[in-house]
Formats: structure tokens, C-alpha cells, sequence
């Protein structure tokens, strides 16, 4: 239900609700629904975050709070794969997804990407992208409607950021019985050779 103020008019709630048929929205979506020019949409996404109508997760980029109230782990995926294009999901986020990992990342989605490493946080919700090499940008698929790195893509972008001392991989809490040796060695080949030998460790426990 929306936290509507009284004031509000009652096509205001009409329209407030075709925006909530969607994951998220633009101030362009804003302007049509509510039939304004491009600057009053603006003002009216701005003056609706404030009133706890509307979560803004970076500049033009929206989820009404009655979605993000109910909005699971992989809604947020769904959003995470937009936030920045093109990106996948990965590292802890996909390998507690596959129920590889027992170290969960709470309150976060973390993507790969070759554009640039960054943050948008939201209501508590922290959308973290980190970027890696253009020749590491591969092994994912288009999974449950989200782009999502494979199980072995997803251990092996975390083990390099690992060995790289740029991320708190926990390996104890891995489950290797859930990584396909023969894939992770393929898909280790582009990667340098500190990578490859933490990946064969893991493999071999």
C-alpha cells in the first residue's frame, strides 16, 4: 500500500500505481504518467522521495516503496543488472546464490563490470560494481530472467580480486562439491597464474 498523503488526489493514486507495475522507473516514466514536461517530473520524484513514496537508488533511477518493501533477493538482482550496463551479477552475491558459499553478503549486490568500479546505496541496500578486465568478462548467463555469472565464473572473478588482496573472500566457507572441476579450469586459462593455482587449491580439497 502507498504512504499517500491525504492531499493527494485520488488520480495521483491511479497513476501512482502504474508506476508501481513497474520494477523500477525513470523521471521519463514519471513525466508520461503524470503527463508533465521533463522538469516537473523531476521535482515531483524529488518531492515523493522525500514523502517515502518513491526509493532513489542513483540519479533518474526509482522503485516505489510498496515494490521495495516486498522486493526479494532477486528483484534487486534484476535491478542491479540496469544499474549499470552491461554488468552481471557475481562474486559472493552469485556464489551464495548457487548455495556455493556460506559467507553471505548481506544488504549488498555485487556485479562485475568492464565500465568502472562504484556504489549506489538505497534504503539500506548497497549495489556494489567492481570492474575487471575486458578479457575477464565472460562465463555468465542469462539466468531466472538476471544475468548472472556461471558457479565457476562467479569463485573464479572473486579469486582474483582475492589474490589481488581487493576482496574478503572467506574460501573455508566454500563448497567445492559444487564447482565443476573441468569448467573452472577452462574458464580459469585467461587468468593469471596466482588465480588459476587458488582455483585448483579449492578444487582439490
Amino acid at each position: 500500500m502507498f504512504l499517500v498523503n491525504p492531499a493527494e488526489t485520488a488520480m495521483d493514486y491511479e497513476k501512482l500505481q502504474q508506476l508501481n507495475e513497474k520494477l523500477f522507473f525513470t523521471v521519463g516514466d514519471a513525466a508520461r504518467v503524470f503527463s508533465l514536461k521533463p522538469e516537473s517530473a523531476r521535482v515531483l520524484c524529488s518531492r515523493y522521495r522525500k514523502k517515502g513514496i518513491f526509493v532513489r537508488i542513483k540519479n533518474n533511477f526509482y522503485v516505489t516503496e510498496a515494490n521495495w518493501s516486498r522486493y526479494g533477493r532477486e528483484d534487486l538482482f534484476r535491478i542491479a543488472n540496469f544499474l549499470q550496463v552491461p554488468s552481471y551479477l557475481s562474486f559472493l552475491s552469485a556464489l551464495s546464490y548457487y548455495g556455493i558459499t556460506t559467507q553471505v553478503p548481506r544488504g549488498s549486490c555485487e556485479s562485475a563490470s568492464v565500465k568502472r568500479s562504484i556504489e549506489f546505496t538505497a534504503a539500506g541496500t548497497v549495489f556494489v560494481f567492481r570492474k575487471i578486465k575486458r578479457e575477464y568478462y565472460f562465463g555468465f548467463e542469462k539466468k531466472d530472467g538476471l544475468f548472472i555469472a556461471t558457479p565457476e565464473k562467479a569463485l573464479l572473478d572473486s579469486l582474483y580480486l582475492y589474490s589481488l588482496n581487493r576482496y574478503p573472500l572467506d574460501t573455508a566457507a566454500l563448497d567445492p562439491g559444487k564447482i565443476d572441476p573441468e569448467k573452472i579450469r577452462k574458464s580459469a586459462e585467461p587468468f593469471p597464474t596466482k588465480t588459476r593455482r587458488l582455483a585448483e587449491e579449492i578444487c582439490a580439497t
